[in-house]
Formats: C-alpha cells, sequence, structure tokens
C-alpha cells in the first residue's frame, strides 16, 4: 500500500465481503488494492461519460412525448 494512503470505514454486505476476500487471496492482492482499482475504473467511467456528454451539448434535444410520436410514426408502438 503507498506510504500516503489515507484510511477509510467502508461496509460490505457480508456475501460481497466474501467475495472480495476470496478474490484477493486467489490474485495475491490485498482487499485494498482491489477497492482501489474499482474505484478508479469507476471514475474513468463517470469522466467519460461526462466527455461524452460534453461532445454532444450541441445535438438537438428530443422530449419523451417528441419521441412517443416519432416511435409512433414509424410503427415501433
Amino acid at each position: 500500500m503507498a506510504e500516503l494512503s489515507k484510511r477509510s470505514t467502508v461496509y460490505f454486505e457480508p456475501e460481497l465481503h466474501h467475495a472480495l476476500r476470496l478474490k484477493a487471496a486467489n490474485s495475491h492482492q490485498s482487499v485494498s488494492e482491489l477497492v482501489n482499482e474499482a474505484v478508479r475504473i469507476a471514475l474513468r467511467e463517470d469522466q467519460e461519460d461526462l466527455s461524452a456528454f460534453e461532445e454532444r451539448e450541441d445535438e438537438p434535444s428530443l422530449s419523451y412525448e417528441e419521441l412517443l410520436s416519432d416511435l409512433k410514426s414509424h410503427g415501433k408502438l
């Protein structure tokens, strides 16, 4: 674990905790390493989503009602 790591208490559901401990043992990693990597992945995905939203912010939007009308007019509803 990195020297400047911060400590935090996280409560897991018992089944998730058991699975996490088994995965840690099987992968020769600590539970902290697995959790840190999972958080990194989730944050990376959030950043990708935000970037995609920014790229599409100038696209015209369609209301829910307009979407339903369009689907109906094309015989999909």
